[in-house]
């Protein structure tokens, strides 16, 4: 049986909802924790490992939690928006992500809660060794002072210490006088120079820089060996090409870098500036080559040889492909700011080929099909200088009737198989005239809706030649839908598909200054109107109220395209309410009494001619849900019986906003049976907002766990149902629910950590066959410590977790033994198909630390949580340790639960055996009392002592049925 008591507690400060109080706690791979001299907290990782912080929060209601974080350089982004979760989780962490981390906690009440802690992320590069070498004439020709210079460079957080060897022995600047140690002025990471000042013979060697951060965080040291011989020498290259290739589109190119001296053999490398190297890119050794080229495929590329003696080898070739897009002008006298061509006036035609190089276009000119020379009266420019660069022009100078004819420009490529370009331009009085742009009636505003297609018109009604049209947004700094700022279309018609808001405005059309006339261009406007439903607020609205109240609903137009409303209408759960014909240009409202039989969802829809919108109302009498109180203390025991009892706190939200709540309906259920359906009576006293009311739940069964689900009452209505998981639990049994994990400790001599985790916590992105989803109760809530299999981590990897030291010096054992046995008991999940081992091993403290295994388990053990308990009977002072070994990958997440070490031996009812434990099992002989159908009998289980792996129970049980027959039972 449950039974429930009802405290309704006063109403003080203390009791009322909390301001939110915060505190970060660690359970990753931290090196160290400390405090600076501003009492912040420093949390040291090492680079790659996984960073966890915890914000502890309390408060009532249960504070929201967010993370931020300040940049650790200048080029740190940690995220574009801020994190909402109580644990921050980043795997494998990066330097980049060092810096100061805020917690903030807020709950509406008071001043929200804000933490920091900086994180110090720790790592040690690799270093770089290259060498230098002078040679300097002394005392004239006597003889030459050759000098080399070491550099060792290195990026690490801490400053990393440097050490030179020669083979295997130290160099100490202070016992040879032929080296000098330094550090040189502004470089960039940490620098040490070793100088080998006029080499001697010995100094041809081998040269080891070694770097430690003095083990922090357990980065082992680094080093980069050099050998040092006389023919030690500088990268030198030379390319097969020439320092600029022109190539037609769709050639292949061929670049070789040779190397043509260095020791050791230089490495070379590609580049191409600007962008990467093109995908169709191959490099082989020090070719590269690339297929079938594209105007795109241009630029510089870049042949780099290192081998870190002296300064790397570079050469460059800059690539240019072809292109082939020709125009022409016809400008009139623009001395006489003329638009068309008039006799005794100037003309001048131009041509240009978008080509690179352009110097490597050759312009010729046609007059009705002879080649045009310099001359009086026609005056060929290669390159005319008010004119794009590489734009070739034929000037007409005072324009007779002899120079109306057809004019051809020609365009050729030598060396290219690019076929030659060519324009023909008619110069006559009737065959140029200036364009006239209109756009079509009807067409200056083009209206469509949201999602489909348009077609924006711009016309050149007169003119020849007809030039093409530019588009373009009119609206300072946007680009064209195409993401580009103007758009060329041939015959006037912009197209755009799949039309959104964003592209409502004014277009700009005019006439190309190129392929017609070059005068003052003639424009334009086209608007573009989208139409779409209207945009309505709220959306959504839960609406509580008393019943027999007025209740107002407005749904609010905040934007509509057209803003002529067509049609407003309003539905209760789907049926149309008629009522009068609302007025369009008003805010769309409807006024009722809220009653009983009203309740429901109610949508007011907004229509134009575009289309429809709903605002939707939640309108009801019903009271809002209860809210457990945050920090609702653990369960207390009960002295008498296994029985524990259970104060269950809440606050009721806002319970002014409906009918006075009378009572609450409290259920508590196990395995989804209901135990106990009561309702509690307040008795008059009705619920403030913000004050706390208890209950307390007895006569629940330790070490069960139940659901207790909790929903207020009103005259009229019951609210909903919320529910939250209740477990008994000593303080000698870890569930390790605080982040101090009941004294456990992390063992700084494996090679990774335990993780403490629960449900709310996971990554999102874990592997999903393994580990478990909940704690051992199944509640998301609570934690457990696993230990994850994923990268950086390898098999054999160990990770050991320590209990705290138990004491047994001074205690005896029962009479006729010297030592005091313990129970150790404990809950453990291993489900995956890469699972590796679960040792416990039991640590004795004496002179030396002696460790022995006294349970284990390897290999996939089901989805489930199991439970495993032995007894010990240690010989002195010790610790249990529990280590997880992983496997050969990533799905072997193991896990551990409510962890118990008690005096005493374990209870027999539990003491079926444990396949993982080792040895020889005793089993005691006990009584139990078994209710059979017709009567109630004592019966006895007679446990016989068995060898390892197994415990046979034999159950003789007397019982006689109807018959009369004798019953034989096993196990």
């Amino acid at each position: 049986s449950v039974s429930v008591s009802t405290l309704l507690l006063p109403v003080s400060p203390h009791h009322r909802g909390a301001p939110a109080n915060a505190q970060i706690v660690h359970s990753g791979a931290a090196c160290n924790v400390k405090d600076d001299n501003i009492s912040e907290r420093i949390y040291t990782i090492k680079e790659g490992d996984t960073l966890v912080l915890q914000c502890i929060v309390k408060g009532h209601p249960r504070p929201q939690v967010r993370w931020t974080k300040t940049a650790g350089s200048a080029s740190d982004k940690f995220q574009e928006t801020s994190i909402y979760n109580e644990t921050l989780r980043i795997e494998g962490i990066q330097r980049v992500q060092g810096g100061r981390y805020y917690c903030k906690a807020d709950n509406g009440v008071g001043v929200a809660a804000i933490k920091s802690i900086r994180v110090d992320v720790q790592y040690l590069d690799t270093p770089v060794l290259t060498v230098h070498q002078t040679i300097s004439d002394v005392r004239g020709s006597y003889y030459q002072e050759k000098t080399v210079f070491l550099r060792c460079t290195v990026n690490s957080n801490p400053p990393a210490r440097f050490i030179w060897k020669r083979g295997n022995v130290l160099i100490e600047q202070s016992k040879d006088n032929g080296v000098d140690i330094y550090e040189p002025l502004y470089t960039q990471g940490e620098t040490k120079v070793l100088k080998l000042k006029n080499l001697r013979p010995k100094d041809f060697a081998d040269y080891t820089c070694q770097v430690s951060v003095r083990n922090v965080c357990n980065i082992e040291d680094k080093s980069i060996t050099f050998r040092l011989t006389n023919a030690t020498s500088p990268p030198m290259i030379r390319l097969s090409v020439n320092d600029t290739v022109v190539v037609d589109p769709g050639q292949d190119v061929l670049l070789t870098c040779e190397v043509t001296a260095g020791f050791p053999q230089p490495n070379v490398t590609w580049t191409r500036y600007p962008g990467p190297l093109p995908l169709s890119a191959l490099v082989r050794e020090s070719t590269l080559i690339l297929r079938a080229v594209t105007p795109a495929d241009a630029g510089f590329y870049n042949c780099t040889a290192v081998n870190n003696v002296g300064n790397p080898a570079r050469k460059n070739v800059n690539l240019v492909v072809r292109s082939n897009n020709l125009t022409f002008q016809i400008t009139p006298d623009s001395n006489k700011d003329s638009e068309t061509i008039q006799m005794g006036r100037d003309l001048k035609l131009s041509c240009h080929v978008d080509a690179t190089p352009q110097e490597k276009v050759n312009y010729t000119w046609y007059k009705n099909g002879a080649p045009v020379y310099n001359s009086e009266t026609l005056i060929l420019l290669r390159s005319d200088p008010d004119m794009a660069p590489g734009t070739s022009s034929l000037e007409i100078v005072d324009m007779k009737f002899r120079d109306l004819a057809t004019y051809s420009c020609v365009a050729n490529f030598p060396g290219s198989r690019v076929p030659e370009l060519r324009v023909d331009v008619n110069i006559s009085q009737s065959s140029v005239s200036p364009p006239v742009l209109s756009v079509p009636p009807g067409g200056q505003i083009v209206s469509v809706r949201e999602g489909g297609n348009v077609e924006l018109v711009c016309l050149v009604a007169d003119g020849k030649p007809r030039p093409p049209i530019l588009w373009s947004r009119i609206e300072k700094d946007l680009l064209m839908p195409s993401g580009r700022p103007i758009v060329e279309t041939p015959d006037g018609r912009l197209r755009l598909r799949n039309v959104s808001r964003d592209m409502m405005g004014a277009y700009r059309c005019q006439t190309a200054p190129y392929n017609g006339l070059n005068i003052k261009r003639r424009e334009a406007q086209v608007q573009l109107n989208v139409q779409y439903p209207p945009i309505l607020d709220p959306v959504f609205q839960d609406v509580r109220s008393r019943n027999y109240q007025m209740v107002t609903l407005r749904c609010t137009v905040l934007r509509s395209n057209p803003p002529r409303l067509t049609d407003i209408r309003w539905f209760r759960n789907g049926d149309f309410i008629r009522m009068p014909m609302p007025d369009l240009k008003e805010v769309p409202e409807l006024k009722f009494k809220l009653e009983p039989t009203n309740n429901g969802s109610y949508e007011c829809r907004v229509s134009n001619s575009a289309g429809t919108s709903t605002c939707t109302f939640n309108v009801t009498a019903q009271p809002y849900n209860a809210e457990f109180y945050f920090d609702t203390p653990n369960p207390v025991r009960i002295l008498k019986g296994n029985n524990y009892s259970y104060t269950l706190q809440w606050t009721q939200r806002d319970p002014e906003a409906t009918d006075r709540i009378i009572g609450y309906w409290v259920n508590v259920r196990k395995n989804k049976q209901n135990l106990l359906s009561k309702q509690i009576d307040l008795k008059g006293k009705e619920p403030e907002k913000g004050v706390l009311m208890s209950h307390t739940i007895s006569d629940l069964r330790i070490p069960l766990s139940y659901e207790v689900r909790l929903a207020p009452i009103t005259t009229y209505s019951t609210g909903d149902y919320v529910s939250r998981i209740i477990q008994y639990s000593e303080h000698h049994v870890c569930g390790f629910e605080d982040e101090r994990i009941c004294g456990f400790s992390q063992d700084r001599s494996d090679v990774f950590d335990w993780t403490r985790q629960n449900h709310l916590t996971q990554n999102p992105k874990r592997s999903a066959n393994t580990g478990p989803e909940t704690d051992r109760s199944g509640t998301k809530e609570g934690y457990y410590m696993y230990i994850e299999a994923s990268r950086p981590r390898v098999k054999g990897d160990k990770a050991r977790l320590l209990s705290p030291l138990f004491n047994v010096s001074s205690n005896r054992g029962p009479k006729g033994s010297g030592r005091v046995p313990y129970c150790v008991s404990f809950y453990y999940h291993m489900k995956g198909k890469h699972i590796g081992t679960l040792n416990v091993l039991l640590r004795v403290r004496s002179i030396a630390s002696v460790d022995s295994v006294i349970w284990t388990k390897s290999g996939h053990q089901g989805p489930d949580w199991k439970k495993a308990f032995f007894d010990i009977s240690p010989s002195g002072p010790f610790q249990i340790v529990f280590e997880g070994i992983r496997g050969p990958s990533f799905e072997g997440d193991i896990a551990i639960d409510d962890v118990s070490i008690t005096i005493g031996k374990c209870k027999q009812e539990n003491t079926v055996a444990n396949a993982g434990k080792t040895g020889k099992i005793e089993c005691d002989i006990f009584l139990c009392v078994e209710r059979s159908i017709n009567n109630q009998r004592n019966t006895k289980k007679h446990l016989l002592f068995c060898p390892s792996h197994l415990c046979l129970c034999w159950l003789i049980q007397r019982n006689r049925n109807e018959a009369g027959n004798m019953i034989l039972g096993g196990l």
